[in-house]
């Protein structure tokens, strides 16, 4: 229980301390819009890894070499865990916005750094809306920033993780739109950080694989017009791979 104390002191108190920093880092983006968006991303991403290293979790990291370093991408993962956000942004290499449930607009503070990374809040029970936050992703992809999504739309909680909820095929149009490199992400044993031992955070080892990137425009038709089984399918291979790793 002492380190899901510590995560919980850690996590409120930042965000209350961090009221002078957000407006100064709003000062900041009146002057330079850019050096803002890097001065927030870095900042996040230290106290991310702060708290990962409060959780004793132990992390591997396989083919971050893969990932493109001259365009923005379409970040793909399978979602067992909160804290595969702070494991996979902790690692992101430029701006990055996560695609996250309306919900989250509650949470006031932990709303307006969402907001300062470049965040979208999807509305899954609204159609309508829902084409709204995938117009406004390609829009940041077209800027230089890179997209993550979760395309179970919740946290997967099986039994087992091999066992992933279907990929919603609506989330892969942000990459056929405008043809931006996917890239799979599949993270292996998350859920034992946390979710297994609710309320305990508990060390454990979780391994990070990312996959080669798909260009939907090299795909056969038949292969496209399944991205998203397409997709889960590369993910599935890389967590059966890795569950021997753990």
């Amino acid at each position: 229980m002492i380190r899901f104390i510590l995560t919980c002191i850690i996590v409120i108190g930042f965000l209350v301390l961090s009221i002078p920093i957000l407006i100064g880092e709003w000062i900041l983006g009146k002057w330079n819009p850019r050096k803002k968006e890097i001065s927030s991303l870095r900042l996040i991403q230290a106290v991310f890894r702060f708290l990962l290293r409060v959780t004793g979790c132990r992390v591997t990291v396989l083919g971050e070499e893969k990932v493109p370093k001259d365009t923005a991408v379409l970040y793909i993962g399978n979602h067992r865990s909160y804290f595969d956000i702070l494991l996979t942004y902790s690692r992101c290499p430029g701006l990055t916005g996560y695609v996250a449930k309306k919900e989250m607009l509650r949470y006031p503070l932990l709303a307006q750094w969402m907001q300062y990374l470049h965040c979208l809040f999807l509305d899954r029970e609204n159609i309508k809306e829902g084409l709204k936050t995938i117009l406004a992703a390609i829009a940041l992809i077209q800027e230089g920033i890179s997209v993550f999504i979760f395309p179970e739309g919740t946290r997967n909680d099986h039994a087992s993780e091999l066992d992933m909820l279907p990929f919603h095929d609506g989330s892969f149009k942000i990459a056929t739109k405008i043809g931006c490199p996917i890239v799979p992400i599949a993270m292996c044993n998350t859920a034992e950080i946390f979710e297994s031992h609710f309320p305990r955070v508990t060390p454990c080892h979780v391994v990070i694989e990312y996959g080669d990137p798909i260009y939907p425009e090299l795909l056969d038709k038949e292969e496209k017009k399944r991205l998203g089984a397409y997709t889960q399918g590369i993910i599935l291979e890389m967590l059966k791979k890795n569950q021997a790793l753990v």
